[in-house]
């Protein structure tokens, strides 16, 4: 009985040992881990406690390994770097510095306005030619200025030529200006970086100039790209002599505008594309040949052309019965291509609202006998 008194003690024992042991390691574990965060919080608490780096320029990297850079206030120094840094070094690069000795110890990432990156940016526009009702001689005049340099730039360097730089679309509403664009950049397999002209015009000294040299840069970033500038009179409108401070602020925008356009850096696979509704407001320095080299006037669709616009708008809605487009292009002289977009999507209402899921020749008679009446009544409340 004694004997078996033992065993049962000593299985016992061994258990505790054996959880024991557990614990143990679980401890140390706990230990090594506790002992890590305190090294990286002593090396953080270290870090924190040095002073702060100056950010400046790099102007000049000098052949004995110094550096010319600007300080924050304007002045220039030569400096040491670290030597691990010297071969990253070149003039323009942002670097932190010490305060104790204004050595180079860090390189800082380019510095991009946020709000560059806040403009419509598509990759690869999915709108294509066929998306586009009309308009053949424009699109014609847009592959050969715009797609064939940004597909083909290598044929230029071989002719020994520049290619345009510029094309400015201008026409009324609505015509398909911004369409164009799109286009053009999802044919050519091209980021579009779209931007409105207001946006630039900003409220303190040399800030429009800086976003426009922004976009500049993330569009050579993503080249092959496309710059559409919508509503560009906005910030190119003709310059006279002015005592305010706004219109010399947009003044400087649109010369820093013309400076990208026809500056030293050339724009190798970016086009700019601009559009406006006045043609007769943009300054002169901006259509002289070298910076918008191509002048394309996109009208009103006339009768053939409004007929192709109803088939591209009605190709992408389910429709019932039979479709009169030349009739429907017959009761739509004036209309522009958003006017017909915006014929077909009233048509669509007036269908969903009866319960059904197709369109048929009498909702689009109708949609445009409401946009005549709006039309008429808009006229009268403005010239009575």
């Amino acid at each position: 009985m004694e004997n078996y008194r033992d065993e049962g003690d000593i299985a016992d024992l061994e258990k505790k040992l054996h959880q024991l042991e557990v614990e143990r390691v679980r401890l140390e574990t706990h230990a090594y881990n506790l002992q890590k965060q305190y090294t990286r919080l002593l090396r953080e608490f270290q870090r924190l406690k040095q002073p702060p780096l100056i950010v400046g320029t790099v102007l000049e990297v000098l052949p004995d390994g110094m550096v010319i850079v600007r300080h924050p206030n304007g002045n220039e120094f030569v400096v040491p770097a670290l030597s691990n840094l010297l071969p990253q070094l070149k003039p323009g690069t942002r670097v932190g510095m010490s305060q104790q000795n204004l050595a180079i110890v860090s390189i800082l990432p380019d510095y991009k306005d946020v709000r560059a990156k806040a403009f419509e940016v598509l990759e690869r526009p999915k709108v294509r030619y066929s998306d586009i009702g009309g308009l053949e001689r424009q699109i014609q005049e847009l592959r050969d200025v715009v797609e064939l340099p940004l597909k083909n730039p290598d044929l230029f360097k071989e002719l020994g030529i520049e290619p345009p730089k510029g094309v400015l679309l201008y026409g009324p509403p609505g015509t398909g200006k911004t369409l164009l664009a799109k286009a053009v950049a999802g044919e050519s397999n091209a980021t579009f970086i779209h931007v409105v002209g207001s946006e630039l015009v900003q409220k303190f000294i040399g800030e429009g100039a800086k976003l426009v040299r922004d976009v500049f840069k993330l569009a050579r970033e993503k080249a092959p790209a496309i710059i559409f500038i919508d509503e560009i009179d906005a910030i190119a409108g003709k310059r006279i002599d002015s005592g305010t401070g706004g219109d010399r602020e947009v003044h400087r925008t649109l010369i820093q505008l013309l400076a990208e356009l026809d500056g030293f850096r050339p724009l190798e696979g970016v086009a700019v594309i601009g559009a406006t509704n006045r043609i007769d407001i943009i300054d002169p320095a901006l259509l002289r040949p070298g910076r918008f080299d191509r002048l394309i006037y996109v009208p009103l669709p006339d009768q053939r052309a409004r007929e192709e616009i109803f088939k591209v708008h009605l190709s992408r809605v389910k429709t019932r019965g039979r479709i009169s487009y030349s009739k429907l292009a017959s009761l739509t002289p004036g209309f522009s291509g958003a006017d017909i977009r915006a014929v077909v999507t009233e048509a669509g209402m007036r269908a969903a609202k009866e319960g059904r899921s197709y369109i048929t020749m009498k909702d689009l008679i109708q949609a445009i006998e409401r946009f005549r009446s709006e039309e008429k009544r808009e006229y009268s409340s403005h010239f009575g």
